[in-house]
């Protein structure tokens, strides 16, 4: 039990921190690091590496990932914003990197090389796109002659057209239904909803219309024609999992699903462990996003209700997509399931997010008529 006289960081922090989130975390890394066994190996040795190749990697990747989510979680507000600012720009300069010497794959350029490491830039950008959106936005509710909607809405265009270059339609939606979901609740008004909204779907119009692959992914899933050989074999799996499961190992679907350990990791849960563990895992995420509404529809502060509203939103918005392709109920779409998919720049870029939510919730006492209250949970403490 700590004493409150007890001021080391540490201990300050763990008295601060939402446990809830904190745990919710942890429960997804735990979920990922189950799924890399049961689904990597054989994508592994299909493609000729060691067995426990991804297995290795994801556990390489984890510890990095915990400790930067770990870091993160002690920044205060003003060093947060100074942190994304810094991601921010790193990320699209290298995402304009990407387009001229990205590594092109199934006809997109995604990933860019440095010092023999690959990465994905747009993973990094979507935390702390997020977070300067929420301040520009906070800066326009706290002042109304700074143009802050303004500027979020051009930083918003840029990003936009970064993503749509590579091309990449999911993150681009992914993107701005976060942002437009920001936008909606730092108070736009209902012409900007129509106008936005139309906007929106003229772009999606515009995708499936000049976008070959779009189009085609897009054609498939409404007729079930062309190659749907993996969202087939995702739902033959989840259908043959059952309720229950068929026992960890015991997959044999998950063998010839091509994408099983990033994409379609959900498909294996379900065929080896059941529906009703889907429907935990699933269960957590529906925690982190409520608690993320829920404390931000009780924040004082513009800033912080804007920007835990939109990170939850990110990895509720992310998590539904990757989801309902495995469900067939989206087009085929390379997302990954936050903190249990493989793959490494996922996997720091969730850390972010996850330590930027734990930062920006942390528990602040707030004097009032001699006393000090702690926003959050916590109710009004005598001061010592």
């Amino acid at each position: 039990m700590h004493r409150r006289s007890d001021r080391r960081p540490v201990t300050e922090w763990w008295r601060t921190v939402d446990r809830w989130f904190l745990f919710s975390f942890f429960a997804l890394i735990a979920f990922g690091i189950v799924l890399s066994f049961a689904a990597s190996p054989d994508v592994a040795q299909r493609i000729g590496l060691d067995t426990f190749h991804f297995v290795e990697r994801h556990a390489m990747f984890i510890i990095p990932a915990i400790a930067v989510m770990i870091g993160t979680s002690f920044l205060e507000d003003r060093q947060v914003r100074r942190v994304a600012l810094v991601v921010l720009l790193g990320s699209m300069a290298l995402m304009v990197a990407t387009l001229f010497f990205g590594v092109e794959v199934k006809g997109s350029r995604r990933w860019v090389r440095l010092a023999g490491v690959s990465i994905q830039p747009s993973e990094f950008m979507k935390p702390a796109f997020v977070i300067i959106c929420a301040w520009l936005f906070s800066e326009h509710l706290r002042r109304p002659d700074i143009p802050g909607n303004l500027l979020a809405g051009v930083l918003f265009a840029a990003i936009a057209a970064l993503l749509v270059a590579q091309p990449d339609l999911g993150q681009t939606v992914l993107v701005a239904a976060t942002w437009g979901a920001m936008f909606f609740m730092a108070g736009m008004s209902w012409l900007w909803i129509v106008v936005l909204g139309s906007i929106g779907i003229l772009g999606l119009a515009g995708a499936y219309l000049t976008l070959p692959h779009v189009a085609s992914r897009i054609d498939g899933f409404l007729s079930g024609a062309g190659d749907t050989f993996q969202v087939d074999t995702g739902r033959e799996a989840i259908v043959r999992g059952g309720w229950f499961g068929q026992g960890p190992g015991e997959g044999t679907i998950k063998r010839v699903l091509p994408d099983s350990h990033t994409d379609f990791v959900f498909a294996v849960l379900a065929e080896e462990f059941g529906i009703l563990l889907c429907m935990v895992l699933v269960a957590v995420f529906a925690l982190i996003v409520l608690r993320g509404l829920t404390r931000s529809f009780r924040e004082d502060d513009h800033f912080r209700r804007l920007a835990v509203a939109g990170l939850v939103t990110l990895i509720g918005l992310q998590s539904m997509i990757n989801i309902m392709v495995n469900l067939q109920l989206l087009p085929a779409k390379g997302m990954t399931l936050p903190f249990v998919s493989y793959g490494g720049s996922s996997m720091l870029a969730v850390a972010i997010t996850a330590g930027f939510v734990l930062a920006l919730t942390r528990r602040r006492p707030a004097t009032r008529f001699g006393h000090v209250r702690f926003s959050g949970d916590t109710a009004m403490q005598a001061a010592e």
